[in-house]
């Protein structure tokens, strides 16, 4: 049954609950660590914070070291250094435990990882901490390294042997909980309306980056933490070849606009894409046909979507022609592209194709493009389900004069 949809708390059913969700995330991480036979799991992606502790920080549009840092034990305790520390003490009771403090009760600070001596002062304090549980490091996972971590990280846990901590923490987050779908399924609600909002101001005469202000304005008076990517409004000739950010360009009438937007609920993103025509004028025969091959390519991959098919499988259903440069999907979650990886590249296909399991999220975006005639991106979301698949986009309709 699909309920719960809302974005605020309520009496009357159940929606989202917040404290499950935390305890099912840290479960699943301590599991993942303990499955992968590491001591300790060094974490400095903010996505991975903030599915293993629910900390909110301040976002950057890069990686960001510093920002916060998280130490997961093979001892089901974790450290968590962050620059947020008195918001956290203040609110964030499910934390203290966590929080890296020095004897006076003092933060431990988190900045300095760029940097070869800031990085070594940080893993020395990891390292007290950990013979402190007495646990002997000899296998360290990371996420994510700095040229400071670099250098210090194999010199302060000499002779640690240091493994991939990115595939550690996906092992916990690549199958989601009910409560995370119900996340995704209220960040695609949130970004349904930033496109519906965006289509209505869509009109001859308007820039690109005024249709996209539109949706920005209403994820944010929704509450919607951040904006998946830059996000792309894009038009008219620049359609095909597909140029995959938003301009000051004067949409007219007819062209066809790309609209690839996704807000941010609680963490987790939505992000999806439809390409609409501008105005009165009727799109050409030969632009419906590309949007024809689009649509029919993204059912095709959708028919393919079953537990046990593989990310290869679905990716060929849809066709090597409706993949743009060999890449035709993501996964979705608190990660914004993340894995399954859906495309024909090296790293997905064959050996490495990824085999679908029940509680996967991911998009799949064929594009079909011509120059002179124009270009067309679709975009929709995907649960795996017992039976197949959900498409928790499909409350959004395509253009109906682009569909035959």
């Amino acid at each position: 049954m699909d309920h719960g949809r809302g974005l605020i708390g309520v009496d009357w059913e159940e929606r989202v609950n917040f404290d499950r969700l935390r305890k099912s995330r840290i479960e699943k991480v301590r599991k993942a660590v303990q499955d992968s036979g590491v001591d300790l799991l060094l974490t400095f992606r903010l996505e991975n914070i903030r599915y293993a502790t629910a900390l909110r920080t301040h976002d950057w549009p890069q990686a960001h070291f510093g920002m916060a840092a998280l130490a997961i034990t093979s001892k089901s305790q974790e450290f968590l250094y962050t620059l947020d520390y008195y918001h956290v003490k203040a609110r964030s009771p499910w934390l203290w435990s966590s929080l890296a403090e020095d004897a006076k009760g003092e933060p431990v600070t988190s900045r300095g990882l760029e940097t070869e001596t800031g990085s070594t002062v940080w893993a020395q304090d990891v390292l007290k901490r950990c013979k402190e549980l007495d646990i002997k490091v000899k296998r360290v996972a990371v996420d994510m390294y700095s040229p400071g971590l670099a250098y210090a990280l194999p010199r302060v846990f000499k002779g640690a042997e240091f493994v991939n901590g990115q595939d550690v923490m996906i092992k916990a987050r690549a199958i989601k909980t009910p409560d995370e779908i119900l996340c995704l399924k209220i960040a695609y609600d949130m970004t349904m309306s930033g496109m519906y909002e965006a289509r209505e101001f869509l009109k001859p005469g308007v820039r690109e980056c005024e249709v996209l202000a539109v949706a920005f304005k209403r994820f944010y008076d929704l509450a919607g933490e951040w904006t998946q990517c830059a996000n792309i409004v894009c038009s008219g000739p620049y359609t095909a070849p597909y140029r995959r950010f938003t301009s000051d360009r004067i949409i007219a009438d007819g062209d066809p606009v790309i609209i690839d937007i996704g807000s941010r609920f609680n963490g987790y993103w939505g992000d999806y894409t439809r390409t609409w025509i501008c105005g009165d004028k009727a799109p050409s025969k030969e632009l419906v046909k590309l949007h024809m091959r689009a649509y029919d390519g993204l059912k095709r991959a959708q028919k393919a979507i079953k537990p046990g098919a593989t990310t290869e499988e679905v990716a060929l259903a849809c066709g090597e022609e409706q993949i743009l440069n060999h890449s035709l999907g993501h996964g979705i979650g608190v990660g914004a592209n993340d894995v399954p990886f859906i495309g024909i590249y090296p790293g997905v296909t064959g050996k490495d194709a990824r085999k679908l399991e029940v509680g996967m999220v991911f998009s799949i975006e064929p594009y079909c493009g011509k120059p002179g005639v124009g270009g067309i991106r679709l975009e929709d979301n995907f649960v795996v389900t017992e039976d197949g698949c959900e498409c928790i986009s499909a409350g959004t309709p395509f253009e109906p004069r682009l569909m035959k």
